[in-house]
């Protein structure tokens, strides 16, 4: 019988299923559906609880899961629709629906990127701080051996993408000088296909830092991010908080890292159509939470991709109700009711999930909850659109 704690899988990695050869978790994922087929691994009743936005380790995953540990815990759980989103790739693709197709998992596939929109330019839309700029997506690929043009454009992608992190490595260590990462040496190796995140760099800098400075290296972190006695104390007690602190300081927008976009940093919103319809997908826009100026009108927005080619939308439910504060709480809620109003009324399917790129992301939406029961059919609808394409 094989050695499975339920809870140990669903909130760490494993060595041999997040594996970065492939053979070698394949052959742990083949043991685990043996004994789940066996009954030695209990597995939830089916429900119509989904998540159809889930990141791996081919981009971002904060459990470093392999598409082979994300499927399993879906059988575990009981999950009904399954969906797979890379930033910049479609790399374990075959893997992802292979697997989902041996358990049974009704299953899709995205891609994400950062789109340039000039119509668009004044206003902030999904990306905090970013006039002009949009987190955007593909859905419905059945490949990741693309040819011609999509194959030229996706490499044009990940190019640019990898450019951008290898340029805020060279700027982070320029500031920090006593703290320097070799991106090769450093950094490529934390991803199983060359293709590392800033969160990648933040593991990377936090790693580096103890090999360098041993236990003196939260020292060196509260001077180098000029952190407040409190916040020090934090970072030192939670990997979490110190790699958002590190992100934070010195990547996002004021920090030494941070690369402003303009026109030519992204490929345009006509690009990435362009692209995804050459993969025999469909354009996908993505919702943040309706407090921007870009998303103040949901319908004037969404109206506004379709005439580009949008097909469908896609939600992460969890940060537009689980708020703290209750005035912000309720502004979110009605948001996120408006924006799904406004897609029904343009035949827009939507997609619901919950990214599991950042720490404290939940493996699945708490659907029991009201402001979700309340969408509930339409998640469900989007979630069939989407496992059908």
């Amino acid at each position: 019988m094989i050695n499975f704690d339920r809870n140990t899988f669903l909130t760490q990695a494993d060595p041999e299923l997040d594996s970065f050869d492939a053979a070698v978790r394949q052959q742990k994922f083949d043991a685990i559906v043996d004994a789940i087929e066996k009954g030695e691994i209990a597995v939830d009743a089916p429900s119509d609880w989904h998540n159809m936005h889930c990141h791996t380790f081919y981009s971002y995953n904060f459990m470093q899961w392999s598409p082979l540990h994300v499927v399993l815990a879906a059988k575990i759980l009981g999950l009904k629709y399954l969906g797979k989103v890379e930033f910049d790739v479609l790399n374990g693709l075959d893997e992802f629906r292979n697997a989902c197709q041996k358990l049974g998992i009704a299953n899709a596939v995205g891609m994400e990127t950062r789109v340039y929109i000039p119509e668009y330019a004044e206003r902030e839309i999904n990306s905090p701080g970013e006039c002009g700029v949009a987190y955007h997506m593909g859905l419905g690929f059945h490949t990741e051996n693309l040819t011609g043009k999509a194959k030229a454009f996706a490499a044009d992608l990940a190019q640019r993408a990898g450019n951008r992190t290898r340029t805020v490595v060279e700027r982070v260590n320029a500031a920090l000088k006593d703290l320097q990462l070799d991106f090769d040496a450093d950094v490529i190796p934390l991803t199983p296909s060359g293709n590392p995140t800033e969160r990648h760099v933040c593991s990377a800098y936090r790693m580096k830092a103890i090999k360098q400075f041993g236990d003196k290296a939260m020292d060196f972190w509260k001077a180098a991010l000029k952190l407040s006695d409190e916040k020090a104390q934090k970072a030192a007690a939670s990997i979490v908080e110190l790699e958002g602190a590190i992100r934070s300081s010195l990547m996002k927008s004021g920090g030494p890292g941070y690369i402003k976009p303009d026109a030519t940093t992204f490929p345009s919103l006509v690009e990435m159509n362009a692209f995804v319809e050459e993969c025999g997908a469909l354009p996908c826009a993505a919702w943040l939470n309706g407090f921007s100026a870009g998303e103040k009108d949901p319908e004037e927005l969404l109206s506004f991709h379709k005439s580009k080619g949008l097909k469908a939308l896609a939600i992460i439910p969890d940060r537009n109700w689980n708020i703290a504060d209750p005035a912000k709480k309720a502004a979110a809620i009605q948001n996120l009711y408006d924006v799904a109003a406004a897609a029904e009324k343009l035949g827009l399917p939507i997609t619901a999930g919950t990214e599991l790129n950042s720490p404290g992301n939940k493996l699945v939406d708490d659907f029991s909850q009201e402001p979700l029961q309340k969408l509930m059919a339409q998640f469900l609808k989007g979630a069939e659109f989407a496992c059908n394409l």
